[in-house]
């Protein structure tokens, strides 16, 4: 991807650099990464800032318009007409943003632009791989789609939240983990903040809070180059201070 991408295209006119914060979960889906990333950017707009927000989804699906909510839960109608998972109706009751349906991103859609553009001779011949060409892609999606005006007051945004679907480890989600990786290094450290939702477990009849799912969790997202600055711990009771130690 271009530098001027990377830079959330903000190259010489005066406007500060695009922020990203990324959500991840562990060990098991249905965590509550949408609900922790739509908190989080209520607190965001509370101190005067424009999010904006995007849901990467692993599955090789376009959409979520022919998928059973019987197996992932009712669809989402964009007001493009975009039939999306329901964590974006979540984003856009939470953020009061309209959003649309690049703001979904699924493996299909990338897979998609890929293959359309091998066929057409985008890649000169080369070989189309996974890294760089498919990541790149992933790059360029997420700063393109950052810089889109989904509030009322038409501005672009400040800070771009991304939730990644799934959970770390699972194979199909190991090129975004890569992708997001390469984006930390090419907009910088400063500019880019990795949230992760682990899980504590309540164990036995002692009501033992045990913190190895989530200690596992952030060493698969370790070993992909990612560090979560922010841990959010699911428990059933309040996270206990010999357990937080």
């Amino acid at each position: 991807p271009s530098q001027r991408a990377m830079e959330g295209s903000n190259a010489g006119d005066g406007l500060p650099q695009m922020k990203y914060l990324v959500v991840t979960g562990g060990t098991v889906s249905g965590l509550g990464k949408g609900t922790a990333i739509s908190s989080i950017g209520v607190v965001l707009r509370s101190h005067g800032l424009c999010v904006t927000a995007i849901k990467i989804d692993p599955y090789l699906n376009i959409d979520a318009g022919t998928m059973s909510p019987f197996e992932h839960g009712e669809v989402f109608v964009l007001e493009d007409g975009g039939e999306v998972d329901l964590d974006l109706g979540n984003y856009e009751r939470f953020l009061d943003l309209t959003l649309t349906s690049s703001h979904s991103l699924t493996s299909g859609k990338i897979f998609e632009q890929i293959l359309k553009r091998e066929r057409t001779g985008h890649y000169l011949g080369k070989t189309v791989q996974i890294v760089p060409h498919v990541t790149d892609a992933i790059q360029d999606w997420i700063a393109d789609v950052a810089q889109k005006p989904v509030d009322k007051r038409g501005q672009r945004p400040d800070i771009c939240l991304i939730e990644l679907g799934g959970t770390v480890g699972d194979i199909e989600g190991a090129m975004y983990l890569e992708a997001l990786q390469q984006l930390m290094f090419r907009v910088g450290r400063e500019h880019f903040c990795m949230a992760h939702v682990g899980m504590v477990p309540v164990m036995g009849a002692t009501g033992e809070q045990k913190t190895k799912p989530c200690q596992h969790s952030v060493k698969l997202l370790r070993e992909a180059g990612l560090r979560p600055d922010i841990l959010f711990c699911r428990t059933e009771q309040p996270l206990e201070e010999a357990t937080r130690r």
